[in-house]
């Protein structure tokens, strides 16, 4: 079964409730009807009445089998602005401004999975990541005992010229700047935790850099270093290495010649980069140049799931994102 294929089955598996605040735009709608038709999700669209209804139509449907909330009208905005008012009160935001903060869309989405109305959200198709996260982290929050809310791409490897196939964690490819050893290794330990949830099977873990076991010194190869250490300490049973090259935690032939000793003998599936701009750098070589399928960024660390979508997305990678939106409520 290929990654994505069972990413689907366990979706089917174990419906879930997901809230997609940009109900007026045509890619959502096509995927939350897919979503619908297929079962992976119960939908809820947010937006104006008038227009997701219209949308709906044009797809030859009602809206019967699809939740309609517009924030304007909704009987759940009083109660979401109270819950928010609550949340922020000690930001300074007084209930006029919680009142008129629930009717964003992205804001009663996410409040909505933080009152139990929903089980997870996906947005990001009009917003912009930085609207879409912020919306996560004031709402949702983080996981209890979670440094940090990073991100990652599921690279699906599925093409007849991929050598080698399968599904693989890039972490982290959309959010965290330049972390710390600490935030790496944070990073590392929720990567893993996030493979095994979608991959279903055991988490191999290579923590990247420029060097491999000890070939260039610097700062940097430090930190990577130390990041082991710090994930290793945390998660003893975890299987991971590093620092490495690319190609040593990826070719077994190459890990045999560099790092022989190695835990991973170039079967790492996940990759956790130093920073954001090898990670993203990375991601985007692989599925442009590699022809990668790359579904993400997924947020990972907060308290239920929120996941981001590119402005560019197509309804495909929507309905992607649901699946996986489905399966992380199932495991949170």
């Amino acid at each position: 079964m290929k990654p994505l294929e069972r990413i689907l089955a366990a979706a089917k598996a174990s419906p879930r409730r997901i809230v997609l605040p940009e109900g007026e735009d045509p890619r959502i709608v096509e995927a939350a009807l897919r979503s619908v038709r297929e079962g992976i999700a119960q939908i809820t669209l947010v937006g104006r009445s008038s227009i997701v209804e219209q949308r709906l139509a044009e797809a030859g449907i009602s809206g019967e089998a699809i939740r309609i909330e517009d924030p304007e009208t909704s009987a759940l905005t009083a109660r979401l602005a109270a819950a928010y008012h609550a949340l922020r009160r000690d930001k300074g935001v007084d209930g006029a401004q919680a009142n008129a903060a629930v009717r964003a869309p992205l804001i009663f989405a996410a409040m909505m999975v933080r009152e139990g109305e929903a089980d997870g959200t996906v947005g990001g198709a009009v917003a912009t990541t930085a609207d879409t996260v912020r919306a996560a982290l004031q709402c949702i929050g983080r996981a209890p005992g979670v440094g940090l809310v990073s991100s990652f791409f599921l690279m699906m490897l599925c093409q007849p010229h991929h050598v080698k196939k399968g599904a693989f964690v890039f972490a982290d490819c959309g959010l965290v700047v330049d972390p710390d050893a600490a935030g790496l290794a944070d990073i590392a330990r929720m990567s893993a935790r996030s493979y095994q949830a979608l991959a279903g099977a055991a988490p191999k873990v290579a923590m990247l850099s420029f060097s491999t076991n000890g070939s260039a010194a610097h700062e940097r190869v430090s930190k990577v270093v130390e990041a082991t250490r710090l994930a290793h300490a945390a998660a003893p049973d975890l299987v991971i290495d590093g620092e490495l090259q690319f190609d040593t935690a990826f070719v077994e032939a190459v890990s045999a010649a560099k790092a022989p000793h190695s835990a991973l003998h170039g079967e790492a599936n996940v990759f956790v980069f130093p920073n954001l701009d090898a990670a993203n750098i990375g991601y985007k070589i692989a599925q442009r140049i590699g022809g990668a399928t790359a579904i993400g960024p997924i947020l990972q660390g907060l308290a239920k799931p929120a996941n981001d979508l590119s402005r560019g997305c197509s309804a495909e990678d929507v309905f992607s994102m649901i699946a996986v939106t489905t399966v992380q409520a199932g495991v949170s």
